[in-house]
């Protein structure tokens, strides 16, 4: 069964917009998970545009299913001058997931490069694992990269979908072919999969059908923007269909 974890980001971008406690990000938690979803993933950055370091520790006691903190691991938190390996260290989530994000771009938008930072991310995992918490590698389908991922000690990668959603639309199975040649050799290697970024309602069964062992779906932007026309209760719902084996 893959399961979905709903990345609660932008639910905190909304809040900060106008300050104060709405919406409530705790509470919308707490409803994602009441409503199917099987986790709970919050990206904190730096700069704290979105959640910050604060509802990390706000949202653990509440959680059910499974946490899952994103970060770049050399991050330090611009409001509080603590760390974001103390912080996932501290926290102990079910799950983080390593991301190379830079300071000051949008979104995520790059894998790991797995051989140049092969000793780093093998000492971050080593420190991670030391605290039992399950470790993810946010990487491109590449081959060469996920290979060099296992090495590392990870338990898992996320693999990022954003040039699959950006082509889905054109040739959905050119879309998808180096993202099941990528999750073969990962699932050769031992390694667990997650898949995450610009997945929707409109290619994320194909994407299950397709790959029907991979083990987490991470998704934000499109799931929130969805609750906004259908109520999260629907949303869930919709997204936990796609996940479903006779979804296509």
């Amino acid at each position: 069964m893959t399961k979905l974890s709903v990345n609660i980001n932008k639910v905190a971008t909304i809040r900060n917009a106008r300050g104060g406690n709405t919406p409530n990000v705790k509470q919308f938690a707490i409803d994602c998970e009441r409503f199917g979803a099987q986790g709970i993933t919050v990206h904190p950055r730096p700069d704290e545009r979105h959640i910050r370091y604060a509802d990390v520790y706000d949202i653990k006691p509440i959680v059910t299913t499974e946490f899952n903190i994103e970060g770049n691991p050399k991050g330090i938190s611009k409001s509080k001058p603590y760390s974001f390996i103390d912080l996932v260290k501290e926290i102990r989530p079910t799950q983080v997931t390593l991301v190379p994000d830079a300071e000051g771009v949008l979104t995520s938008n790059a894998g790991w490069d797995t051989v140049k930072n092969q000793e780093y991310l093998s000492d971050v995992v080593k420190e991670f694992k030391a605290c039992s918490i399950r470790v993810s590698i946010f990487i491109d389908a590449n081959p060469r990269m996920i290979e060099m991922a296992a090495k590392t000690g990870t338990d898992r990668v996320e693999l990022y979908t954003e040039s699959y959603a950006r082509e889905y639309p054109l040739d959905r199975e050119a879309a998808i072919k180096p993202f099941v040649e990528a999750a073969k050799v990962a699932r050769d290697c031992g390694l667990g999969l997650n898949a995450g970024h610009d997945l929707s309602l409109e290619n994320l069964a194909y994407f299950r059908q397709q790959i029907p062992w991979v083990d987490e779906v991470s998704i934000g932007h499109a799931l929130i923007s969805d609750a906004l026309y259908l109520g999260i209760e629907e949303t869930i719902h919709r997204y936990l269909d796609c996940l479903k084996d006779n979804a296509i």
